[in-house]
């Protein structure tokens, strides 16, 4: 488990974090979103003890990253895949890892084929690709089969395969009752993979929820609903029916907002008209973070 209490990280005159307190909880996937800038990756970097909070403190199962007497065998982390001298090999590269806090030879084959780098061990670090880096990164993460794992953009560079493989990996190690935080700009992949979310802006805790309850709670439901007569329907919903906003989208159908879909059913009912289509709909998770997140994006492109 990794709990943080009122971290904050000023560096010179920029405040990275600001007073954020979150914990991740065993057995699920964790999703950390936010902007570029938001402070994301410092929070990873304050979480392993690579940077110093001003103020505040996190710990893994309730110690701090310095005090864990063999910390490979407890956490794992993927924050910069290619922060590896070039010119050793990935085997060596985890043996030398490895021989640091007395894990076998075999563990160093078991990660290197657990991500699919076993035919390409021998080869020079400096001659990976960007996804092959990347997958070399999860293995050192992997290597003490650690009950606590963060992974910081570990999708970057994988082509679609990469992508479902480390989906599945991450489902798979929370399933295990592992303590699963990672962060990445792809918000379909997260929607698919996270099981909780949290959000920050500017270094400041925007959110932090089931990842269905975040999605709902921040987006307007709209119901979307087709019958013999669209044009009465929206005559039926448009009168007598307060706070309802009936629009059309491009193919035609109906998109009611400020009334479920029960309800617009009973609608068209009493209006004696056949239902030919009746869904509820939910904004994505893009959606839904670009609106929470607005006030928080550092860089904004201009319009023509």
């Amino acid at each position: 488990m990794i709990e943080a209490h009122n971290l904050t990280k000023h560096y010179g005159k920029t405040l990275a974090v600001d007073d954020l307190s979150f914990d991740v909880r065993p057995g699920s996937v964790t999703g950390f979103l936010g902007p570029n800038g938001s402070g994301k990756s410092t929070t990873m970097r304050l979480i392993m003890g690579l940077d110093a909070a001003n103020r505040g403190h996190v710990t893994i199962n309730g110690r701090r990253y310095a005090d864990l007497a063999w910390p490979l065998h407890e956490v794992g982390a993927l924050l910069e895949a290619r922060s590896i001298h070039p010119g050793r090999t990935g085997y060596n590269h985890l043996l030398a890892l490895a021989q640091t806090h007395g894990i076998s030879r075999r563990r160093v084959d078991q990660v290197l084929e657990l991500v699919g780098l076993q035919h390409v061990a021998r080869r020079r670090v400096g001659k990976f690709s960007l996804g092959m880096g990347q997958r070399l990164g999860i293995a050192v993460a992997m290597l003490g089969d650690p009950g606590i794992l963060l992974f910081d953009e570990p999708v970057n560079g994988l082509d679609p395969e990469g992508i479902r493989w480390v989906r599945t990996l991450l489902k798979g190690l929370a399933a295990e009752g592992r303590t699963v935080f990672v962060s990445s700009h792809l918000m379909s992949e997260m929607a698919l993979t996270a099981d909780d979310v949290i959000v920050i802006g500017k270094g400041r805790l925007l959110a932090h929820m089931p990842m269905r309850e975040f999605i709902v709670h921040n987006s307007r439901s709209v119901v979307r609903v087709r019958t013999a007569d669209d044009g009465k329907l929206a005559a039926v919903l448009g009168t007598g029916h307060e706070g309802v906003e009936v629009s059309t989208a491009d193919d035609n159908a109906l998109l009611v907002t400020g009334m479920d879909m029960r309800d617009v059913g009973e609608a068209a009912f009493a209006a004696g008209l056949a239902v030919h289509e009746l869904a509820a709909e939910h904004a994505s998770l893009e959606d839904v973070f670009m609106q929470l997140t607005q006030e928080s994006v550092e860089y904004k492109a201009g319009t023509d």
